[in-house]
């Protein structure tokens, strides 16, 4: 097992379910993309998403759009992303999944980068215009290098569908609980219990659900029928905030921990 498996698996025995964050590379800086994941880690998140920036990142809503483009700006590329990966494991074993796009891979080539990320202490990748279909040979090479390949699952998904796409899955399956992109919301889905029930009739795998939690209030409501809970664009509007603030660290990590105290509270 992998520390994303090895997470899961230990939260399945304390009865407790998991905190997935989500954040931008490089935004505001790498310096600080360091710094907040071992706050993070601190304050009690047990997956880690880093978004690795793209200028094309067609399954982000505008604050995650904007995260990006920050993250460009800082001059932040994949491979100071990795790097930077490589500098938090002297201090931390949190699983890392990277959130990023397939022209990153390709670029460099498929096997160099799985190589690459493997190296520096990834644990995962979910890349979001990959379909299982056309994923053979990454599979193939992430199961080489023992990393998770991380698939979405929709509300849209046919059933026959999710019953492909989990068999391909490892470390855990992303449910998106909204139609659309990336982004907050004043409240979570009334589907997701019956959607992830679903899911669950198909695989072991644990259930992360994400896309539109924003407070702790719906961390705990979603944490009911999930086995985690993915934030991104509440922490990260929080990071646009408070960029340039020498609390940037601090309060970002505090909120954070709230929303962690909400999924643990069950």
């Amino acid at each position: 097992m992998n520390r994303i498996e090895e997470r899961f698996a230990r939260l399945k025995g304390q009865g407790q379910k998991a905190l997935v964050t989500y954040i931008g590379a490089g935004d505001p800086h790498l310096g600080a993309t360091r710094e907040l994941v071992l706050a993070f880690d601190e304050a009690g998140v047990d997956v880690m998403e880093l978004g690795v920036p793209f200028s094309d990142p067609l399954a982000d809503g505008l604050v995650n759009q904007l995260a990006a483009q920050r993250g460009l700006e800082s001059g932040t590329t994949p491979k100071k992303v990795l790097e930077t990966v490589a500098e938090i494991r002297k201090q931390s074993q949190v699983p890392i999944v990277l959130y990023i796009y397939y022209n990153l891979l390709h670029k460099p080539g498929l096997e160099n980068f799985i190589k690459d990320a493997a190296s520096a202490g990834v644990d995962g990748l979910l890349v979001l215009d990959l379909p299982p279909e056309e994923s053979d040979a990454y599979e193939t090479l992430m199961r080489e290098h023992g990393l998770c390949a991380i698939y979405l699952i929709a509300p849209t998904t046919p059933e026959q569908r999710v019953e492909k796409i989990v068999k391909r899955g490892m470390g855990f399956i992303y449910y998106i609980s909204r139609e659309g992109v990336t982004g907050m919301q004043a409240k979570v889905s009334d589907t997701i219990g019956e959607m992830t029930g679903k899911i669950r009739e198909h695989t072991d795998l644990p259930i992360a659900v994400g896309f539109g939690v924003s407070n702790p209030q719906q961390a705990k409501e979603v944490a009911i029928n999930a086995d985690g809970v993915v934030v991104g664009s509440a922490i990260v509007n929080q990071i646009a905030e408070k960029g340039s603030e020498d609390s940037l660290v601090r309060d970002v990590a505090s909120f954070v921990k709230s929303l962690a105290d909400g999924v643990k509270s069950l």
